[in-house]
This record gives C-alpha cells, sequence and structure tokens, in this order.
C-alpha cells in the first residue's frame, strides 16, 4: 500500500495475512490500538498483559468489531521475570513462528516502588522485563523471515541518563527523571540490537517508535494540577488511536529499515501521523549501550546469544 505524503496512519497498513504479532500491555491505550487495527488487517494478534480478565476483556472489544479475527491472550508481568519466563515458554510452546513482537507495556512516573524481583519499577517494566522477554523469543524471531521487533520509547527519551551507579535509585527517586532513563535504555536496547543482528548478518529489523502526546492510561500517575489541565490541552495531541501509528509504522511500514525510529510528525513530534524521526546523539553512543546490554543481561540472567 503506497503511504500518503504527510506520513503513515492505521490507513495505510497492509495486509499482515499469515503473520503473527504479540504485542505487550495490549489491553488499552496504545497497544490496544494496535491490535485493533493489526486485527482488522488479518494478523493473528497475541495481546500480552498482566491481568488475564483485561486481556480477555480487549479480545473480546475486538471481535465485536471484527467478528472473524484472531485474536489470543497471553499472561505476563513484565515485573516479575519468573512470569516473563512462563509467558515466554507459553509461547513458543503455542506458537510456529513470531514476525512481530511488539514491547509497548510500561509504566510512567509511579511513586519508588521495586519490581518482584528488586529493580526500581520503571527500569524494570520499561527496560528489563522487555529485553528478558524479548531475549527469550529471539530464536524464533530470527528463524522468522522479515521477523521484526518493536521497541516502544518516548520523547522523555532527551532528558534520560543511565545511572549505572544507582541504577535502583536508592540514593533518591526523581519520577520523571526515571522514567526518562527507562525510554532511554529502551533506545539504547533497540540500536545495540540492530548493531549485533548485523554483525550476525541476521535480516531481523530492530526498530524503536513513540506516541509523542497521547492520551492513555500511562497518564494516571499525573500530579493533580496537570491532570486537570489535560482536557484543555490534550485535544492539540493525538488520541490513543492516532498515538498508535507510528507503532504500527514500525512494525509492518514496507519501507522500515533496521535501527528505525518513527514519532509523530507535527508539532515537535507531539502529534499527527508517523514519520521516521531522530532520537538524542546520547542515545546512540554505542558504548553506553554495550554496557547496558552486559548489564541488562547480569541483571536478568537472560542472554539474548549475540
Amino acid at each position: 500500500m503506497q503511504r500518503t505524503s504527510t506520513g503513515f496512519t492505521e490507513q495505510d497498513v497492509p495486509d499482515q495475512t499469515g503473520r503473527t504479532f504479540v504485542i505487550t500491555g495490549a489491553n488499552t491505550g496504545l497497544g490496544y490500538e494496535a491490535a485493533r487495527v493489526l486485527a482488522a488487517n488479518n494478523a493473528r494478534v497475541i495481546i500480552a498483559c498482566r491481568s488475564s480478565e483485561k486481556a480477555r476483556d480487549a479480545r473480546q472489544r475486538i471481535l465485536a468489531l471484527h467478528p472473524g479475527a484472531d485474536v489470543q491472550t497471553l499472561q505476563l508481568d513484565l515485573a516479575s521475570l519468573a512470569s516473563v519466563h512462563e509467558a515466554a515458554a507459553r509461547l513458543l510452546e503455542q506458537e510456529p513462528r513470531l514476525d512481530v513482537l511488539i514491547n509497548n507495556a510500561g509504566i510512567m512516573i509511579p511513586p519508588y516502588q521495586l519490581t518482584e524481583d528488586g529493580f526500581e519499577s520503571q527500569f524494570g517494566v520499561n527496560h528489563l522485563g522487555p529485553f528478558a522477554f524479548t531475549g527469550l523469543l529471539l530464536d524464533t524471531l530470527r528463524a522468522t523471515p522479515g521477523a521484526r521487533i518493536v521497541n516502544t520509547s518516548s520523547i522523555a527519551h532527551k532528558r534520560g541518563k543511565i545511572h549505572f551507579d544507582d541504577i535502583n535509585a536508592e540514593r533518591g527517586y526523581n519520577a520523571m527523571l526515571r522514567y526518562a532513563q527507562s525510554k532511554l535504555a529502551n533506545l539504547y536496547f533497540t540500536y545495540e540490537l540492530q548493531r549485533r543482528l548485523a554483525a550476525a548478518d541476521d535480516a531481523t529489523l530492530s526498530v524503536a517508535a513513540h506516541p509523542g502526546i497521547a492520551s492513555t492510561e500511562l497518564m494516571r500517575y499525573t500530579p493533580k494540577p496537570l491532570a486537570l489541565l489535560a482536557p484543555v490541552f490534550f485535544p492539540l495531541f493525538n488520541s490513543a488511536a492516532q498515538g498508535a501509528w507510528p507503532t504500527l509504522a514500525a512494525a509492518t511500514d514496507e519501507q522500515v529499515r533496521s535501527g528505525d525510529y518513527y514519532g509523530p510528525g507535527k508539532r515537535r513530534e507531539t502529534a499527527g501521523p508517523a514519520v521516521p524521526v531522530k532520537s538524542t546523539r546520547r542515545s546512540r553512543d554505542p558504548d553506553v549501550a554495550r554496557r547496558l546490554w552486559d548489564l541488562s543481561i547480569e541483571m536478568t540472567g537472560v542472554d539474548p546469544g549475540l
């Protein structure tokens, strides 16, 4: 399908017959909207999220829109490495091929808390969980022709820095800066995975996307004064459906190259159809990316094997 000159929207998603997509956190927000569009375009869609009940509800909502769609569910809690291993094992047992893994699930600026494994929650859920889940599925992804891994970052990565000397925020916790760290980590992971796949002469694509500013449940921890202003400002930005356009572009656009990064093309990447965008120079530092890769293996016990 030919993309419009103004950018990629859900109308540009090509037919996905025969392709299997795993989308984390697809019971709501960007993940749900991506699942809805992919199911409408004949993909097999697996909704992977923490709440089995919410996953089943999302499946029923999609089936009500598209009765013949192939939508399945998978219980996955990214705050638990045990759950990550269990979910990956079930998936590998049930699915002979995996065409696209969309690491969409995440949390934003919660109060300080630790995951089941003792990781600062945003770094654990937004980076370490997806890193481990991807690593466990990577052999099957690499064995599937044309496979892609899509990591969801944020414009917040521009404020990010990896705090190697205090990775779990034991010395102090600033929720927004720790969110920015986790979103920067998503990009380091994307680019390091791309470099390692290329070195292995592997055609699997490692790409990233960000939604701009979109109205989703990710904003549930927004401070009250800002939340009260949301009805005034959100009409200027993306709906959840529009916020999913960069994810859909990264996952399905036939022009995507490994290492690409997609985001909204209007209002300084806060709204509009998806286009290729640039991340910060810091996010492309290969030395930091390698160090984070090694640390992620150490913390999760999962080695992607590249």
